[in-house]
């Protein structure tokens, strides 16, 4: 069980059949009053957030997470397989349980299936990826005087903004939170 009293940025817990983790929280004691706690919660499942006041001794029963690390092994139209490294067995997921910074992830890395009393809800794609460029437009000499950036596409099909000196084949460092190009790898 968690109180109320007791949130902290990352707790996770069940309200209502539902599973929210605090993304905010602040304890206030007015002068006048009894004392609450108000928040910032993310439903972890929908990705909705909303903001509750709680009485300090609300209480929750805890939601336990479980974040498994799997390999992305292939797709076949919208389900998408992972593979267990211990046991070698396949999970298929819709693409609708994928994150849109999934458009990064290449066939054999390493994903965190992210579920919840066994029902799968998301997949979380390494933070950092390095890829190689398929297509961009050639950088002109003299067109530095600016942080000038060029569309480029990588080897997934994924377009990012790059500078003007990168050529394709070359590969690149990803934030794949961002979208934004890092660094040559």
């Amino acid at each position: 069980m968690v109180v109320a009293g007791d949130f902290k940025n990352g707790v996770t817990f069940d309200m209502d059949g539902a599973v929210y983790q605090v993304i905010e929280f602040q304890h206030v004691k007015p002068g006048k009053g009894a004392a609450f706690v108000r928040t910032k919660i993310k439903n972890v499942i929908t990705g909705s957030v909303i903001e509750r006041t709680f009485s300090p001794t609300d209480k929750f029963e805890n939601a336990y997470i479980e974040r498994k690390e799997m390999q992305y092994s292939y797709n076949d139209g919208d389900l998408y397989y992972f593979m267990d490294m211990e046991t070698y067995d396949m999970l298929p997921l819709n693409s609708d349980k994928l994150p849109e910074s999934f458009k990064f992830v290449k066939e054999e890395m390493m994903c965190k299936i992210v579920s919840y009393k066994g029902n799968v809800f998301g997949v979380e794609p390494p933070t950092f990826v390095e890829l190689a460029v398929t297509q961009t437009d050639p950088g002109f000499a003299g067109n530095t005087a600016t942080n000038t950036l060029k569309p480029a596409t990588l080897e997934t099909g994924a377009v990012i903004k790059v500078p003007l000196f990168i050529n394709e084949g070359e590969v690149l460092k990803i934030d794949t939170r961002t979208g934004e190009y890092l660094s040559r790898a």
